[in-house]
């Protein structure tokens, strides 16, 4: 009888205070040495109590929801969903984030680019796959790569608000990109907006959160380690924050092969 191996691709970005975000984390190590005085004060003994005057290591770190790899919840997007009020990370069903993946690959696609509704239909019949409900949707553009770069969180492709819309009406819940937004890169859109003031220019994609309820995924990684568009489980469980607009998260795609 064939038995089934399971293969892991870790698709998040490190929180690392090196990454070129406008809001990286701020990380402060203490060493094992300093976990000794620190267990050592709280517990009334001596650093030299514990062997070789080391006890835990440990972490201080200071962050947003937003930064790194992470769920947007529809609060996020706006104070009310569907005529609702806006659910937070919290509250949002787990049932959402572990299903069947679809890797789309627009990573020849320009810096600044916005993907169109018939980009995404081109793509889908490109790799002959029909989407329904649940799925989860990966965005490659392929500015993971520039994590580390200047202006690294204008370097991506973005989906448009018509192609988020079509999504959802496909019965799609949770979307993901590997760029550092959903939209297209802010300063592409301030620049439009400033040439011509109108609506539907700013954040316009995220905004539709305000009528249909769903969640997207930003700064995925590793996408193109997928071996293949479809046929494998994403895992995106998000980190519980109550009453947030986000929660970080550590996406998995899981392969199963035939040994």
């Amino acid at each position: 009888m064939n038995r089934k191996a399971r293969r892991f691709v870790d698709l998040s970005v490190p929180l690392d205070h090196l990454a070129k975000e406008p809001f990286p984390p701020e990380i402060q190590y203490s060493s094992h040495e300093e976990g000794a005085i620190q267990a050592a004060q709280y517990f009334g003994l001596q650093p030299t109590d514990f062997p070789e005057q080391k006890a835990w290591a440990s972490e201080t770190v200071t962050l947003t929801t937003h930064t790194g790899t992470h769920v947007d919840a529809p609060w996020h997007y706006w104070p009310t969903s569907e005529g609702e009020p806006a659910k937070t990370i919290d509250q949002l069903p787990l049932e959402w984030f572990y299903g069947d993946g679809v890797l789309l690959d627009f990573s020849e696609k320009p810096s600044g680019y916005e993907i169109t509704v018939n980009d995404v239909k081109q793509k889908l019949a490109q790799i002959e796959y029909e989407l329904k409900p649940f799925d989860i949707v990966l965005i490659r553009t392929g500015a993971d790569k520039r994590y580390y770069e200047e202006h690294y969180f204008q370097s991506h492709a973005g989906v448009s608000a018509e192609a988020t819309h079509w999504l959802i009406d496909q019965g799609i819940k949770v979307m993901g990109t590997d760029g550092w937004g959903w939209d297209i890169p802010f300063s592409v859109q301030a620049a439009d907006y400033k040439q011509n003031p109108r609506d539907g220019v700013l954040w316009a994609a995220h905004y539709v959160g305000k009528e249909k309820e769903y969640c997207q995924i930003e700064k995925l990684a590793n996408l193109e380690q997928l071996p293949r568009p479809y046929g494998f489980t994403v895992s995106v469980f998000p980190v519980k924050v109550k009453g947030a607009s986000a929660g970080w998260a550590r996406p998995v795609a899981i392969f199963e092969e035939e040994e």
